[in-house]
């Protein structure tokens, strides 16, 4: 910031030296300092572009200074009181190379991660009995409720949908959620006309249900539920891994399936101090593999950082090694408005633009219209009637290649000059 304020002096101090030369007729072949004057005098003219041009290159150098401040890091200006001229400036009628809106809404103070798309709710199913695996769903197929998940010994294990997993046989009498989640499931696939699915006793009429249901299934009719007949899970699954091969004999505890939720989501390995930037319930916008965005949402911040590569996942990292990026990191979890139009492979990679703190309302330019005045502080060219004049502004948040910018001479809908990059 300190090389741009001097490079707008420096050019202050040279278009003083232009009126001196002027003034003086050049006459004064002694003189070097003159001479030099004049020569950039006649280079001014030779372009077509006096003094106050000279000086717009030499504040732009900031406002590209302040650019780069602002893709790097979004935050605030904090800015000495600037010297008081009434907010209004030198007028020049050179106009800048072009022109950009000042705006008045909402300005984002976010930044741009790297994500890994995949699927809800990772977890594994194991077996809950001895036997030997005769059947298994494959990978990458979707198992909905009623759907069979595995075989052993020939004996089907059914998905049902529930928080509370299956662990004891269900006969009448018995009571508990896992009873209410099960007669939930009879009701929706059409068994259990007449229950009362918000009560948890395994009643004369959920035996009924039992019964019709294990006759679709051509299995025998007890009226009971063993624990190795179904396993429940939140919603629809989705295969990821199969654990265990037909012929294994994984035995009660030992994995047969990794599955996942079939909606999905974004997980972003944050490092820990820009875990600020993502907070539960923030918009996000997700680039997808196909170059298509999405928007969504901050479903869950980790509370707890590690390193990177330290998680669960280990296959979704970076590669092996033990000399990567050891800083630590916070998981972001981010989920989609609309989970269903989402297309990409698992594991595909993504990039997330989170919102972080937002500011409503304020008035801002892009960063690249910001000027080193010569009196400290900073300005704007405000372009109108094809007339120029620096305007002093107070300087805010930047975000998103703009800055937020206060004074009572700035208006939204006026324009204010940028230079040509």
């Amino acid at each position: 910031m300190r090389s741009g304020l001097m490079g707008a002096e420096a050019e202050a101090g040279a278009g003083a030296a232009d009126a001196g030369a002027a003034d003086a007729g050049a006459a004064d072949a002694g003189a070097a300092d003159a001479g030099a004057a004049g020569t950039d005098a006649a280079d001014g003219a030779a372009t077509g572009g006096p003094r106050g041009r000279r000086r717009r290159r030499g504040g732009w150098l900031l406002g590209t200074l302040a650019a780069v401040l602002a893709v790097s890091g979004a935050g605030y200006a904090v800015l000495a009181p600037p010297a008081r001229d009434g907010g209004v400036q030198r007028r020049s009628d050179a106009l800048p190379p072009q022109t950009a809106p000042v705006q008045r809404g909402d300005l984002s103070a976010g930044i741009q991660v790297d994500g890994t798309l995949g699927y809800a709710r990772e977890h594994r199913l194991s077996a809950s009995r001895p036997g030997v695996l005769t059947w298994v769903a494959a990978e990458g197929s979707a198992v909905e409720r009623d759907g069979k998940l595995y075989e052993l010994d020939g004996k089907p294990v059914r998905l049902m949908y529930g928080s509370v997993p299956s662990y004891r046989p269900m006969k009448a009498g018995d009571k508990g959620e896992d009873v209410k989640q099960l007669k939930r499931n009879l009701v929706a696939l059409g068994y259990g006309t007449g229950l009362d699915a918000q009560d948890g006793t395994f009643t004369a009429g959920t035996a009924t249900a039992v019964k019709r249901w294990q006759k679709t299934h051509k299995a025998p009719e007890t009226g009971e539920v063993a624990r190795e007949d179904i396993a429940f899970a939140s919603g629809p699954q989705r295969v990821k891994r199969t654990d265990a091969a037909v012929g294994d004999e994984p035995g009660p505890g030992k994995p047969v399936l990794t599955v996942t939720g079939t909606e999905r989501v974004v997980r972003v390995q944050l490092d820990a101090a820009k875990a600020g930037a993502a907070r539960t319930g923030d918009k996000v916008s997700v680039r997808l593999p196909d170059g298509s965005t999405a928007s969504g949402k901050v479903d869950a911040v980790g509370g707890t950082a590690g390193p990177e590569g330290g998680g669960q996942d280990g296959g979704s990292g970076s590669g092996g090694g033990g000399s990567g990026d050891r800083k630590a990191k916070v998981e972001v979890g981010v989920v989609f408005d609309d989970p269903a139009a989402v297309k990409g492979a698992d594991q595909s990679p993504v990039s997330v633009s989170l919102t972080g703190e937002t500011r409503t309302g304020v008035l801002s330019v892009p960063v690249n219209a910001l000027l080193a005045l010569a009196g400290g502080g900073f300005g704007v060219q405000v372009v109108e009637d094809g007339r120029v004049r620096e305007v002093r502004v107070g300087l805010g948040m930047f975000g998103n290649g703009r800055v937020e910018v206060t004074g009572g001479a700035l208006k939204e809908g006026m324009r204010v000059g940028v230079p040509t990059l």
